[in-house]
């Protein structure tokens, strides 16, 4: 058995800033119905319900017009719940699935038929599959013009993987800046290597989300900020940003999610730099017009 997490914030508001149209969330997850869509025996976590319908209420209230669905490891590889979330979503969606090494050409066919672009790997997931796959499977989402999705424990292990990712073909994010921890700081060896990664490659992007977790401060989490505006300074044209909705398995105060779509402007700096990260970069990778 798994302990129940909490519900996200309730409380839906308009951000202060009013986000650029074509504003992307490229980072929520869906869970349920479950009467639907069973969660997964192997599951790290047992979320609250939480539809596409509920998060599209929200989307609107917030000023997002675009979302990439991320299969969450609660669901397992029953990727029925984000295949439906984007059908739902339409042109305004796109998805990530969590499959098998060994799954056929045929369900990644149909997958991308559906609206999938990318695939998933974890190293920290109980329901995933993590890197000792990534060349076997970056090769076949290459082939069919997607990308990889990678999430990492902590930004140290990037150090190791460096040399193999440089060597990847296709298009690969980077979840949750690396998932570096606030009292690391930016000089830390893993968050170097990151910076370097993005530097000296073309298709490596970083996903700007999930800082509460990472800061050992509570909100506005100050101490990760640092990590946030380096890799703006490095390569602003290589990143995108993801609420990380409805936050599961976060055991700290539930982050307010106007709050953190406004810290998101806020970071970036200036309204052009908040455009790019969060419309012209999501439009690019993800294929949106």
């Amino acid at each position: 058995m798994t302990d129940p997490c909490q519900p996200p914030d309730p409380n839906w508001r308009p951000p202060p800033t009013r986000p650029p149209v074509g504003t992307c969330d490229c980072h929520v997850h869906i869970m349920g119905p479950f009467d639907k869509f069973a969660l997964s025996e192997r599951r790290g976590y047992t979320p609250e319900e939480c539809s596409i319908e509920t998060f599209q209420e929200m989307m609107s209230v917030l000023g997002v017009d675009r979302a990439v669905i991320v299969q969450g490891s609660a669901h397992g590889n029953d990727n029925r719940v984000t295949v439906d979330a984007v059908q739902k979503l339409g042109k305004n969606g796109r998805g990530i699935v969590l499959v098998p090494p060994d799954v056929s050409d045929s369900d990644l066919e149909s997958f991308r038929n559906s609206g999938i672009c990318g695939l998933r790997l974890s190293t920290i997931s109980k329901a995933g599959y993590g890197t000792e796959h990534l060349t076997k499977m970056a090769d076949r989402a290459y082939e069919l013009d997607w990308m990889v999705l990678l999430h990492f424990g902590n930004v140290d292990a990037v150090v190791g993987l460096s040399p193999l990712l440089e060597t990847l073909r296709g298009n690969f994010v980077i979840d949750h800046q690396g998932r570096p921890l606030g009292h690391q700081g930016v000089v830390c060896e893993g968050f170097q290597a990151l910076l370097d990664l993005v530097r000296n490659t073309e298709n490596c992007w970083v996903k700007l989300s999930s800082w509460y977790r990472q800061s050992v401060a509570d909100a506005p989490y100050d101490d990760i900020r640092p990590f946030i505006e380096a890799l703006i300074e490095e390569r602003p044209d290589r990143l995108i940003w993801g609420s990380n909705w409805p936050h599961p398995n976060y055991k700290g105060v539930m982050p307010n999610d106007a709050d953190l779509l406004q810290q998101m402007m806020d970071w970036a700096g200036s309204e052009e730099m908040a455009k790019r990260i969060l419309v012209e970069n999501p439009a690019r990778l993800f294929g949106f017009s």
